[in-house]
């Protein structure tokens, strides 16, 4: 089910950097996420709506500075967009539930998909494999 709020409800609900990265499309700085340098093993959801979005036996160390994943928990979670901001042509992931900005992914990541899902780690709630 798609989640709608105004920009109002999402204020209130979100810190100024969460609603900055997840509603305007932001970047945190790289190295400065929780999520960044983070080995605990369980879920990643969207800040936003909870959604399960990345598992972290799929997380790597990519080097970039955020949270890097080899694949999405499941496709239908999350959608992407053509980015051509900052002069770039990227592959913006929001997610399919709430439509927040996630981060972008790229082809460069390692096998079994070959690709690099560069998360914001403001964008993201962990929760360990114990917990439900």
């Amino acid at each position: 089910m798609k989640i709608e709020k105004t920009e109002e409800q999402w204020r209130e609900q979100l810190t100024d950097e969460q609603f900055r990265v997840c509603r305007q499309s932001g970047t945190e700085a790289p190295f400065s996420g929780e999520y960044a340098v983070f080995e605990r093993g369980g879920h990643y959801h969207c800040v936003c709506c909870d959604q399960l979005l990345f598992d972290s036996s799929t997380k790597f160390d990519a080097g970039c500075g955020w949270p890097s994943f080899w694949e999405a928990v499941d496709q239908e979670a999350v959608v992407y967009r053509e980015d051509h901001s900052h002069g770039m042509h990227r592959t913006e992931v929001r997610c399919a539930r709430c439509d927040a900005h996630l981060g972008h992914v790229f082809p460069d990541g390692p096998e079994p998909t070959g690709h690099r899902y560069c998360m914001n780690s403001v964008a993201l709630n962990f929760r360990e494999n114990s917990e439900k």
